[in-house]
């Protein structure tokens, strides 16, 4: 009799655990449908980036879109191009700034440096300061340009704050990395018309979108 009372007991006991298993099983929700599959977007944190590859090293600059759309597109479109690929930084002037873009630079005479450029200008977008380690547009003085449109491809990017130029070039980016590099070229040995006597050359831009 106490077997069976043991083994009544051991009975009720499993089919508790049974019906509790099943219930569980059933009250657990399934896995939604394409979770292990489906992965997160890879999120790209130098979207909107251009890396300038100089003979001294990289200088990354920032575009601003929103600020100076025209500009940011342009010189986004000649780096994909190649059009700055084996130009120069054809004049640095220290405690002021480094300008580059000119195709003369590849081969052209030294004199003709900063006077090339593509065949077209754009149209001024001025409101940024000019604040150490910004890019802007180069241009011709306001005596033939009186809309201050800038050059086609050519730029300078600042070492120090330069605030009496506000209000008179499109600054279009800022340098996020290799300050350090900017202000190396800057100091470099130069001629009497600023031009470095070593080229210090662009050897390619690669743009991050």
């Amino acid at each position: 009799m106490k077997h069976l009372i043991i083994l009544c007991g051991l009975l009720l006991f499993l089919q508790s655990a049974d019906a509790q298993k099943k219930q569980t099983k059933k009250q657990t929700p399934p896995p939604s449908k394409g979770t292990t599959a489906v992965s997160q977007p890879t999120v790209n944190p130098q979207k909107g980036f251009v890396v300038i590859e100089t003979s001294m090293g990289n200088i990354t600059i920032q575009l601003n879109d929103s600020a100076a759309p025209k500009h940011s597109a342009n010189f986004r479109k000649l780096a994909k191009d190649g059009y700055y690929d084996s130009t120069t930084f054809h004049r640095v002037i220290p405690n002021f700034m480094i300008q580059g873009g000119d195709p003369n630079s590849r081969a052209g005479e030294r004199h003709t440096h900063g006077m090339g450029g593509p065949e077209y200008r754009i149209d001024a977008e001025i409101g940024l300061p000019h604040d150490r380690g910004v890019i802007a547009a180069a241009r011709q003085g306001d005596q033939i340009n009186p809309q201050k449109m800038s050059n086609g491809s050519q730029f300078y990017i600042t070492v120090v704050p330069t605030n009496f130029l506000d209000g008179q070039y499109s600054v279009f980016g800022k340098v996020v990395d290799g300050m350090d590099v900017a202000d190396k070229i800057v100091a470099v040995p130069r001629d009497p018309r600023d031009n470095p006597i070593e080229k210090v050359v662009i050897m390619k831009m690669t743009v991050i979108e």
